[in-house]
């Protein structure tokens, strides 16, 4: 049993791993808006595992909901792709 939990464990943290670096070097910022919520579902995926039900609930909600529409709102006022 503890050999799944450490899989699922290990498989959500190098899908975080990879969401992060491809939202770091994206140059369209909705893309990496779409990155930051997949790294943010990832690690919400590792603290189920954990078992801290309560730092998922408050997770999601922030890192997925708020701050994506946050920053989806702000490119919106700005340009989509970054200027270099």
């Amino acid at each position: 049993m503890i050999e799944i939990h450490l899989t699922i464990l290990a498989i959500a943290a190098l899908i975080g791993l990879i969401a992060s670096y491809l939202a770091i070097t994206e140059k369209d910022l909705l893309k990496a808006v779409g990155y930051s919520a997949i790294q943010a579902i990832a690690y919400a995926l590792i603290f189920h595992t954990l078992m801290a039900p309560d730092i998922v609930l408050a997770y999601v909600a922030i890192a997925v909901g708020i701050y994506s529409a946050l920053l989806i709102f702000i490119i919106g006022k700005t340009e989509r792709y970054e200027v270099m």
